[in-house]
C-alpha cells in the first residue's frame, strides 16, 4: 500500500514538472539560483522544487512612445511621437543582464529620441525623418545588444509644431513661391524681349515682312467681333508727313486749315 501511495506521488510530481512552450516562447530555467540553460519549445521537464523557470516571448513587439516635448537645435518646442519594434533574441541575457527589459528599452529610446531631437534643427527634423530615424535606430540597438534585445525598427509618426510656428512657416513657403514666380516672370520677359529682337532684326532686312505683319495683325482684329477697329498705318507715311512739317516750318510757310 505505502509503495502504491509513493508511485502516485511521484507520478503527480512528474506530472507537475512537465512544462510546454509554444514555439515563440523560451524557458529560462534556474536550478537553485543558478542559470542551468534555455528550454524549448515542445515539451520539457523541470526537476520539482529544485528549478524554476521565466518564459520570454521571442515575437517582435511593438510600442508606442508616449509624446514626448523638447527643444530642437534651433530652441523650437515640439511634440514627437515615434513607434518602436523590438524582439528578444538571446533569452538568458533578457532575463539574466537587465531586471526589465521591456521598461528598460522604453525608457532607452524615449531618451535617445530627446537627445537626437535636440541635436537637429527644425527644418532637419521635418525634412531628413528617415536620416534621423537611422541614427535613433542605430543608438538604441547599440545599447539593448548586450540585452539581448535586437531593435528591428524606430518610426517618428508624428511631429506636431506651435501654431505661431506654423503660421511663420507658412509665410515663409509664400515668400519662396512668391519669389520663384518674380524669377520664372523676369527669365520669360528676358527671353520675349530676345526673341522680340532677334524678330526686329529680320524684319528690317525685308520691309515687305513688316508690311505683311501689320496686315496679319488688322485680320486678327477683325476675328474678335470688336466694336473698335484699329487701322495701322505705315511708317512710311508717318515720316513724310513729318518731313513735309519740317519743310514749311523752315520755309516760313503757314499751311491752309
Amino acid at each position: 500500500m505505502s509503495l502504491l501511495i509513493l508511485l502516485l506521488v511521484v507520478l503527480i510530481l512528474l506530472a507537475l514538472s512537465l512544462r510546454i512552450a509554444q514555439e515563440y516562447q523560451r524557458a529560462v530555467v534556474f536550478r537553485l539560483g543558478r542559470y542551468t540553460g534555455t528550454r524549448g519549445p515542445g515539451l520539457y521537464w523541470l526537476i520539482p522544487f529544485m528549478e524554476r523557470q521565466q518564459t520570454i516571448d521571442m515575437r517582435t513587439k511593438t510600442v508606442e512612445l508616449e509624446q514626448q516635448e523638447t527643444i530642437t537645435k534651433d530652441s523650437v518646442t515640439i511634440k514627437v511621437n515615434a513607434v518602436l519594434w523590438f524582439k528578444v533574441l538571446n533569452p538568458a541575457d533578457a532575463v539574466i543582464k537587465v531586471a526589465d527589459y521591456n521598461k528598460a528599452v522604453y525608457q532607452l529610446a524615449v531618451t535617445a529620441l530627446r537627445n537626437i531631437i535636440g541635436q537637429n534643427q527644425l527644418d532637419e527634423v521635418l525634412r531628413e525623418r528617415a536620416h534621423i530615424n537611422g541614427a535613433l535606430l542605430q543608438i538604441v540597438d547599440a545599447a539593448t545588444e548586450a540585452w539581448g534585445v535586437k531593435i528591428e525598427l524606430v518610426e517618428i509618426k508624428d511631429v506636431e509644431i506651435p501654431e505661431s510656428m506654423q503660421r511663420a512657416m507658412a509665410r515663409e513657403a509664400e515668400a519662396i513661391r512668391e519669389k520663384r514666380a518674380r524669377i520664372i516672370k523676369a527669365e520669360a520677359e528676358l527671353e520675349a524681349s530676345l526673341k522680340l529682337t532677334q524678330g526686329a532684326l529680320e524684319m528690317e532686312k525685308s520691309p515687305i515682312a513688316l508690311e505683311l505683319r501689320r496686315m496679319q495683325m488688322l485680320s486678327e482684329i477683325g476675328i474678335d467681333n470688336n466694336t473698335t477697329t484699329v487701322v495701322l498705318i505705315p511708317s512710311e507715311f508717318t515720316n513724310a508727313a513729318k518731313s513735309f512739317s519740317q519743310m514749311v516750318n523752315q520755309q516760313g510757310v503757314t499751311p491752309a486749315s
